[in-house]
């Protein structure tokens, strides 16, 4: 039976003491917004939301190293790179002879202006486009969600993440997306998720008021394209992230739904356990 875990507000009392790493790293997250050497794509090319596209990486790699764990030295794929917005801030994160990173997306002028602007000088981040068929990102694309399998062998990552991924994908893709991130993570590697996880009636702000997807766990905010904004059932999501072999750390509330939070889509963190001995 999969344990639920109950959405807590977070608090000085309960919110996790892990991986705080320091007044060097503090500085580093600083030094993000005001480096102007670092790569920034033409502000029209941004297709990966709202905010400031540095802010949004910056807040993202604290909230990789303070709630996720992640290391220097790990080896990172993410799940839907768009424009590079995580990749920029790891680029000054990640150790350059033992951390690596690897992302892919649907969305080729993402792909390109990652490829030419950050591989040549960080060669340890590599992109790749995968042909991902999506009503709204690549509409043509060959490839159906539920059939994706990334081109990578078992156990190659230590840190997956999936940043406003989960909101744009129907729960059968979804699922797939969760087995396939199981399957790339070595054993004590985190999978590191957004989501609007609803747990109940309808939920949200004004701005993001969700119904129920066709009697399923799916839910949605807008009629006319409901995978601009996707929820999904709570307990569905545990679930199915508990059979694809991880364990759950944690399911994090975020301040879309209208309560002081560190971050605005909901986080869940899941462990590929360790080999038995």
């Amino acid at each position: 039976m999969t344990a639920i875990i109950a959405l807590k507000q977070d608090t000085p009392e309960t919110a996790p003491a892990i991986g705080q790493p320091g007044p060097d790293f503090d500085w580093l997250l600083a030094s993000l917004l005001t480096n102007r050497f670092m790569p920034h794509p033409p502000p029209d090319s941004i297709f990966v939301g709202d905010g400031d596209y540095r802010a949004i990486g910056a807040e993202f790699l604290g909230h990789f190293v303070r709630i996720g764990r992640l290391s220097p030295h790990e080896r990172v794929f993410d799940i839907g790179c768009g424009i590079g917005r995580m990749a920029v801030p790891l680029t000054q994160y990640l150790d350059p002879e033992r951390g690596s990173y690897d992302g892919v997306d649907p969305v080729m002028d993402g792909i390109l202006w990652c490829a030419q602007t950050i591989t040549p000088a960080y060669p340890r981040f590599r992109f790749q486009r995968l042909d991902i068929a999506h009503p709204l990102y690549n509409p043509q694309g060959s490839l159906p969600g539920v059939e994706v399998r990334f081109g990578f062998a078992n156990g190659s990552f230590d840190f997956v993440t999936m940043i406003s991924v989960a909101t744009h994908l129907p729960p059968d893709e979804l699922v797939v997306y969760l087995q396939e991130a199981s399957r790339l993570l070595a054993p004590g590697g985190r999978l590191f998720l957004t989501a609007f996880a609803i747990d109940g009636a309808a939920t949200g702000q004004e701005r993001l008021s969700f119904k129920r997807w066709q009697d399923g766990p799916g839910w949605y905010a807008i009629d006319e394209a409901p995978l601009a904004a996707a929820g999904i059932e709570t307990g569905f999501l545990l679930e199915q992230a508990a059979r694809t072999g991880l364990v759950v750390e944690s399911l994090r509330p975020g301040h879309w739904r209208g309560i002081n939070a560190a971050h605005y889509q909901d986080v869940l963190i899941a462990t590929k356990p360790e080999r038995s001995r």
